[in-house]
């Protein structure tokens, strides 16, 4: 057991094959098992059009908030041994998947790791982050604005709420 203090991981979730929904249900309820982890909070479900490689299917999104007393490190294994659990195969770059699970940030910490780096780099340019992550984290900073303000002012363009926050 572990006598680290409890520190809020806030995550992305996201799917486009299989059962995206599902995935995501059952990758919250793995961390949510795990000793060391409680999910806190999760934002609704949102449809969104795909990102970076477009020819492919729409994406749901959302996004949690994960209390953990587990190093940086040692929540990324977990999260890539849930998505390995769930299927997760890694073949084309922004291309489809059953599940994805991104640390967007780990409690006030900046950390720049090979394979680890946060607050994520991409976060202030994707929409399908910043609205559902602006549901359960309006007022986190992110390089001195709010998480609620860049969701504010991103491009929401065909995005639309799949289920409320209760989908979990």
């Amino acid at each position: 057991m572990s006598s680290r203090a409890e520190e809020l991981v806030l995550i992305g979730l996201g799917g486009n094959i299989g059962d995206p929904l599902a995935s995501m249900r059952a990758a919250l309820q793995a961390l949510n098992k795990h000793t060391h982890c409680r999910v806190a909070k999760v934002s609704s479900v949102w449809r969104t059009p795909p990102w970076g490689v477009t020819d492919q299917p729409d994406f749901l999104n959302a996004c949690a908030a994960v209390k953990t007393s587990l190093e940086p490190r040692a929540f990324l294994d977990l999260c890539l041994s849930v998505e390995q659990d769930l299927k997760r195969v890694r073949d084309v770059r922004w291309g489809p998947r059953s599940i994805d699970i991104d640390i967007l940030f780990f409690g006030e910490r900046e950390i720049n790791e090979p394979g680890l780096i946060v607050p994520h780099p991409r976060l202030a340019d994707r929409a399908f982050v910043l609205v559902p992550l602006a549901e359960i984290a309006p007022d986190t900073k992110h390089k001195d604005k709010s998480v609620a303000d860049l969701a504010r002012l991103s491009d929401k363009t065909g995005m639309t709420v799949q289920q409320g926050p209760d989908w979990f």
